[in-house]
């Protein structure tokens, strides 16, 4: 690119100094500005993400635009309220003084998104950056180049350069831009990848949000609605072709209705993708050929229950169920990221617990069940990042929820009113009134003001 990744940071910095971007007009402006954008190239949006995944237009409204547009009416609706300075209690050892938390932006913030939802990811964390006052630097994926396109065509052609950029390319344009000094960094991604931006991002002490991932399990007990369960359950697996953050990445099936369920999921698959799921139309391709190598090797050693047909030309696997599995089998060891979905099975619900807790806490947990006992006893006693009940997948897609990790799947979280929060610093500012100086605090100290300072903070 012409302009350097040094040069752009400094021209952000120069243009947020000026604090233009703390106007709530100005904030406003640029969000009806990007609303108007995803209607203006919605048909831009669709083409690339086809080229890229092979999404039909209804899943990338669904997933992509529809979730963006959520976020920026959301924060349209309440940006007045939360940049509103927040009047917070004074403890009558201050007083007379008002004690207020203030929201102020960070300053140059950089968005990093992945490849899999790659229009959403990076224009969900740009509407809280831009709500809360920053300026920005975008990095979407390299892996879909389409899409990054059109991304840089929308910012390039209607946000001044020094509000948002773009940079496009892969490693080492990554590599360069967490040379810079950012003020906050928004990635999302692998966990490997997540280790090696917290790290940069420590050299400069810039504060990060990490959206990762992990392995992702799904509970269902005997008393579950077996019929739905699968029916959600092959929808939220497989949407995207099994390469979503928070798709179940495992089933744990008690074993009363393990075989049942089993049944129903080979029903739902053929009733959602056909009966040669590699024809589908509508279905999501694999990112690229090494991805579909990485999935292929972990179908190795595992009996197929379902599915398992490749289509290396189309870069497709099938929707596909594993048995055959137990804790050390090599499916069960990485994040898995696509359309294959082991099976394993437990006999009373405290297994399905101690199971998930021997592993890293998992970006989200899917429970299926009737019983309020269960349910209670689950979500008591594993850590998540976030989850449903009789449900999967759709807990992110709502602006009135924050959505993050925990542990190995992430730090922080955003959407909605967390979007605001995680890209504003709050600020403790408390006012003295000048009326009244109360002595006691000053030297010389005596006895009485000890009993007095006591008596007071009872």
């Amino acid at each position: 690119m012409s302009t350097t990744i040094e040069e752009i940071v400094r021209r952000q910095r120069s243009f947020f100094a000026a604090g233009l971007t703390k106007e709530y007009k100005f904030r406003m402006k640029q969000l009806q500005n990007l609303a108007v954008c995803m209607h203006e190239y919605e048909t831009d949006i669709f083409d690339a993400l086809k080229k890229d995944l092979n999404k039909a237009p209804f899943e990338c409204y669904a997933t992509e635009i529809g979730i963006v547009l959520d976020e920026i009416r959301y924060m349209q609706k309440h940006l007045r309220k939360f940049m509103r300075p927040e009047r917070v209690h004074t403890p009558i050892t201050q007083f007379p003084a008002k004690s207020v938390r203030i929201s102020e932006p960070y300053g140059v913030v950089l968005v990093m998104a992945p490849w899999n939802y790659p229009f959403q990811l990076a224009m969900c964390p740009l509407v809280g950056a831009l709500a809360s006052g920053n300026c920005v630097v975008i990095k979407p994926s390299a892996y879909a180049p389409h899409t990054s396109k059109v991304i840089a065509k929308i910012i390039q052609e209607n946000f001044p350069s020094q509000l948002v950029s773009v940079v496009e390319g892969g490693r080492e344009e990554n590599t360069e831009l967490l040379k810079q000094r950012f003020d906050y960094i928004f990635f999302t991604g692998g966990v490997n990848v997540g280790k090696l931006v917290m790290e940069a991002a420590a050299k400069h002490l810039t504060p990060v949000t990490l959206e990762l991932g992990g392995k992702s399990p799904c509970i269902v007990d005997e008393t579950a609605d077996i019929r739905l369960t699968a029916r959600r359950l092959v929808w939220g697996k497989y949407l995207n072709a099994g390469q979503t953050c928070v798709a179940p990445d495992y089933l744990l099936g008690q074993s009363t209705v393990r075989d049942k369920l089993i049944e129903m999921m080979k029903k739902e698959i053929r009733r959602q993708f056909g009966e040669e799921p590699l024809k589908n139309k509508d279905y999501v391709k694999i990112v690229n050929i090494k991805h579909m190598k990485r999935l292929q090797g972990l179908m190795r050693d595992t009996v197929i229950l379902a599915g398992g047909r490749v289509s290396e030309e189309l870069r497709k696997i099938e929707p596909t169920i594993l048995g055959g599995i137990n804790e050390n089998s090599p499916v069960m060891q990485e994040e898995i990221f696509g359309p294959l979905l082991p099976v394993l099975t437990f006999e009373r619900i405290e297994e399905a617990v101690s199971f998930v807790n021997k592993r890293e806490k998992p970006l989200a947990l899917y429970l299926f069940t009737k019983s309020a006992q269960n349910e209670k006893k689950v979500l008591k006693n594993t850590s998540c990042g976030g989850g449903c009940v009789n449900d999967v997948v759709v807990h992110l897609a709502t602006p009135y929820m924050p959505f993050g990790g925990v542990g190995n799947s992430g730090m922080g979280s955003y959407h909605g009113k967390q979007s605001f929060e995680t890209f504003s610093h709050k600020k403790s500012i408390m006012k003295k009134a000048l009326w009244l100086d109360i002595p006691l605090r000053y030297q010389p100290y005596r006895k009485i003001s000890l009993t007095l300072l006591k008596k007071i903070q009872k």
